[in-house]
């Protein structure tokens, strides 16, 4: 596991950067997490910037109402939407969260907010984005993500059966993924798409319409 890398340093945009420092200030950590940190690693622009933090809704609302408008968006499962004013963009805040059973094969029946961005990067879908970044950690990759990325590989994190049957649409992500960017799926990881896509019959057709038309 690859940890910290302070070395590595991503431009984050000065709003998302504006809320990172917020929370920061407050006493909570946060996090640039997932897709931006792997676009950003791959030289590519990202399109959303997402935050997780230590902060539980209820202390992301207090911390941030002040500078940014505030909407309830997934509040149940610890997300929030933060338009800061004059702001290009609204940025999803996220409690770091641990996600168990999924009985309709994409929601996890029970969440668990936690204390620690290692527990939330665990429960990710693929290793290129379970990494978390900001200026003062550097960039966190527990899961050798920075490799996969480097070598062109989507690769599950921990055991590629137990992520697909949580949720089945990451079959699709999966591939769109190695199409968007060109990459090969690791062989566990692809083993275990073959034997899950039965799952693939409890997503909405619309879902998996998404993901073609993004590939």
């Amino acid at each position: 596991m690859s940890g910290h890398e302070p070395q590595i340093k991503i431009s984050i945009p000065a709003a998302a950067s504006r809320l990172l420092g917020a929370l920061r200030r407050a006493g909570f950590e946060a996090y640039v997490v997932g897709g931006c940190v792997r676009d950003s690693l791959l030289g590519r622009t990202p399109g959303d910037w997402d935050i997780c933090t230590s902060a539980l809704p209820e202390q992301i609302t207090e911390v941030l109402s002040g500078v940014a408008k505030i909407i309830p968006t997934g509040i149940n499962h610890g997300t929030v939407t933060v338009l800061l004013r004059k702001a290009w963009h609204p940025m999803e805040v996220t409690t770091f969260r641990t996600e168990s059973e999924y009985d309709d094969c994409r929601h996890p029946n029970h969440i668990e907010f936690v204390s620690a961005v290692a527990e939330d990067l665990k429960r990710r879908d693929f290793t290129v984005n379970a990494m978390a970044y900001n200026d003062k950690s550097g960039v966190i990759d527990l899961f050798g993500g920075r490799e996969d990325l480097r070598g062109g590989i989507i690769r599950c994190v921990g055991n590629a059966e137990e992520r697909f049957s949580e949720d089945a649409l990451r079959i699709m992500r999966a591939m769109r993924f190695a199409a968007v960017c060109g990459f090969k799926i690791e062989p566990d990881t692809a083993a275990a798409m073959h034997k899950k896509c039965g799952l693939l019959k409890n997503i909405s057709a619309e879902r998996i319409y998404s993901e073609f038309k993004k590939m």
